[in-house]
């Protein structure tokens, strides 16, 4: 298939909660090829559907030596104690900010063939498990900023050359 646009900050389906998808269809083999092709680009740990303009619950991940896609992921597991990492989202280009994430996260989702498949990790992947389910529930790693943390991200947000006044 391709690798999609990015969509930026400011484009409404990204603080959408995206719907289930119902049919495990050629359409949706289609998206997956997608969010694989897009996800494959190198200094990418994931992409969620909404951030290529498809509102389904649905997202592929790179990190950690691991690859893959999940649908209608569900039951995110957290563990270890929330530590501040340097957290950067493609829909957000240029930006990064300290972010609240578990060091562990494991969760399910489904396959193109209808099985459920559950996957785990630590590092960077389970920060790219969070946030890639955190864009099919309609948020952005600022939503996850602490108030000072996020007044800076706005202010430089401002400055991008790319954000939608």
């Amino acid at each position: 298939m391709s690798v999609r646009q990015i969509r930026l900050y400011g484009d409404p389906v990204l603080k959408t909660v995206c719907d289930p998808i119902k049919e495990f269809n050629a359409a949706i083999s289609g998206l997956v090829e997608d969010l694989l092709d897009t996800t494959k680009v190198p200094g990418r740990a994931g992409v969620a559907a909404n951030q290529i303009g498809i509102s389904l619950r649905a997202f592929s991940y790179n990190a950690e030596n691991q690859t893959g896609y999940l649908l209608n992921p569900e039951n995110l597991i957290l563990s270890g104690e929330p530590e501040l990492v340097d957290e950067g989202c493609l829909s957000l280009p240029g930006l990064w900010h300290s972010t609240l994430r578990y060091p562990e996260a494991s969760i399910t989702g489904y396959q193109l063939d209808g099985t459920e498949i559950a996957v785990s990790g630590t590092g960077v992947l389970a920060q790219a498990l969070q946030h890639e389910l955190d864009h099919l529930n309609g948020l952005v790693y600022l939503d996850r900023l602490s108030p000072e943390e996020r007044k800076a991200a706005m202010a430089a947000l401002r400055q991008t050359d790319w954000f939608l006044r």
